[in-house]
């Protein structure tokens, strides 16, 4: 064993506050939903999936109105951390405390993240889902199954074309990228093919992180088996040497893909550190894919809980537009009301303040940062959603910084909830729970904010102005061409995923709060017809991301009992 297995547990890690929970055993939990034993398969005694014959029953079933979904975004995210999942979690917990039946929505961590800059994805403190350690490490496989289906079309891809290219593929037009689920940007961009004529056809190729792969987008918005088939099939791999676009199920790919994803599509479910069942299905990316957890775990929850509470990753311009123009767009979702997270280092930061000035009192900055607050508030009025925002407290917050924001927000008539739920889990959010509780009483006012007929152009330029506060929105010339191929070939009515930067509502990481009048520079886009979206890139943004100067693998370690210690 290395010399890091002997480096002492800070007690007060999240790993460490998990590891003091005894799980409850999975049929346990999964009771608190009415899902009976039969329709587990467990992976252990503290996770399971749920059956697909039991997934489809909830499906067809219509003797049960379908709970309030919750929304939990955030704003934009900064070093000085806001605590989304963590809020997301303490809310389902604080529901349940309350007597409602809850269940919370997340996504499966990437291992991206967990060895790069972000770190695990299972909450914090006394706000966690556990077993924390397998979550945010290979968890059941479904990552693994996902990138394994989308590598082998790459494979037999370029099989096709070694044994004579029936289909006439131009090898210079193959749109279909290789993935792995890691932070690795020397795969970016690579050449296949090489070593002579026994190994193919020399081609340029390169790799994205998985879950920015179109399965992934997939896999998170088919409604079963079926639909997964049918979406699969239709993907576009690339183009003939007479510019035809080429769809996944003429290579005879879609058989052996269904195959591979059989057993990861059916539902996980594990619970928080307080018991309340948790369905972790799905992992896309939100500031390069769509952001949400799968449909089939969405709407199996909706048909068991009262309260499904759910989160859309980064803040609410990237992840929670997507959750509700691309999701519940295609899915026929309604949320009842959305929560927006926000702490006062991070406003802060939006303000101005350095990362290690936070705390220092600066009511001045905290008010200079609700701008960044404001605009994501305003932003989720465009929806028809109700609001409240939800302050997770630190300790060095004080009381005229937090009256401060309260101000801010009563200007905009939202309430602001304090949350303690880092340090004393559900109790810490329970006022938190009862707001929502009253916003969902209310019927559903939601709606999209842009209609489906709207040329993909005005789509992008929509979004551009109304959540960006952009001025306008510079085209390639590239991009314009890929947009107006689209639309000839009758994907114009297709919902837009833009691919940003998630810290800023602009193209550029650096610039914070709430900038307006930028331009958003579109250099490309890609047809996810499968998924049903078209992807806008905008800026650097990459689809396979690097590791920083120090990366979090860096703090892993396995203790001689095998614990495995450094996650966060």
């Amino acid at each position: 064993m290395s010399q890091k297995t002997a480096r002492p547990i800070d007690p007060n890690s999240d790993v460490a506050i998990a590891a003091r929970v005894t799980p409850r055993p999975i049929e346990e939990v999964a009771a608190r939903l009415s899902i009976p034993a039969q329709a587990l398969y467990r992976h252990g005694p503290c996770k399971a999936k749920l059956a697909l014959e039991y997934v489809n029953a909830l499906a067809g079933a219509a003797d049960r109105e379908a709970g309030k979904l919750v929304l939990v975004t955030a704003i934009s995210p900064t070093p000085a951390g806001e605590g989304k999942t963590t809020t997301t979690i303490g809310l389902g917990d604080a529901l349940s405390r309350l007597g409602a039946r809850t269940a919370i929505c997340l996504r499966e961590p990437s291992l991206g993240p967990v060895f790069g800059a972000k770190g695990g994805a299972t909450g914090g403190g006394h706000a966690q889902i556990i077993p924390m350690q397998d979550i945010n490490l290979h968890f059941t496989g479904d990552i693994h199954a996902i990138s394994t289906a989308h590598n082998l079309l790459s494979a037999l891809i370029d099989n096709h074309i070694n044994w004579g290219n029936r289909l006439d593929l131009d090898a210079r037009r193959i749109a279909w990228r290789r993935v792995m689920d890691l932070n690795d940007r020397a795969l970016r961009s690579i050449t296949v093919g090489l070593g002579g004529p026994a190994n193919g056809f020399p081609r340029e190729d390169g790799f994205d992180i998985t879950v920015a792969s179109e399965v992934m987008a997939i896999f998170c918005l088919a409604e079963n088996l079926a639909n997964l088939e049918a979406r699969l099939s239709r993907m576009v791999v690339g183009l003939t040497r007479g510019k035809r676009m080429v769809q996944a199920q003429e290579l005879e790919a879609i058989g052996a893909m269904v195959a591979l994803l059989r057993d990861a599509f059916q539902p996980n479910i594990v619970q928080t550190l307080e018991g309340t069942p948790a369905l972790v299905h799905g992992g896309p990316f939100a500031n390069i894919a769509h952001g949400c957890n799968s449909v089939v775990a969405t709407k199996s929850a909706l048909a068991m809980a009262d309260y499904v509470v759910t989160e859309a990753g980064f803040g609410a311009d990237l992840g929670a537009e997507k959750f509700l123009d691309i999701k519940c767009r295609q899915a026929g979702l309604a949320p009842s009301a959305a929560v927006v997270v926000a702490t006062i280092r991070a406003l802060k930061m939006h303000g101005g303040v350095g990362l290690k000035e936070l705390v220092e009192e600066d009511v001045a900055a905290v008010v200079a940062g609700t701008q960044n607050l404001k605009r994501h508030v305003e932003n989720m009025g465009k929806f028809g959603l109700p609001v409240v925002v939800a302050l997770n407290r630190f300790l060095s917050d004080t009381d005229d910084e937090i009256e401060a924001v309260r101000a801010e927000m009563a200007s905009l008539g939202v309430d602001v909830e304090l949350c303690t739920h880092w340090a004393d889990g559900g109790a810490g959010a329970e006022g938190l729970a009862h707001k929502v509780m009253a916003l969902t009483q209310k019927p559903s006012a939601f709606h999209t904010l842009y209609a489906d007929e709207l040329p993909l152009t005005q789509k992008i330029e929509t979004i551009a102005r109304e959540i960006y506060h952009a001025g306008q929105v510079d085209f390639s010339a590239t991009a314009l061409t890929k947009l107006r191929d689209y639309e000839a070939e009758g994907f114009g009515h297709l919902p837009v995923c833009i691919a940003k930067t998630q810290y800023s509502f602009s193209a550029d990481p650096k610039v914070r709060n709430a900038p307006s009048g930028h331009v958003l520079p579109v250099r490309d886009v890609r047809l996810s017809a499968g998924a049903g979206f078209v992807v806008a890139l905008t800026g650097n943004i990459m689809t396979m991301p690097g590791l920083p100067s120090v990366p979090a693998a860096h703090n892993i370690f396995v203790t001689e009992d095998g614990f495995i210690g450094g996650l966060s």
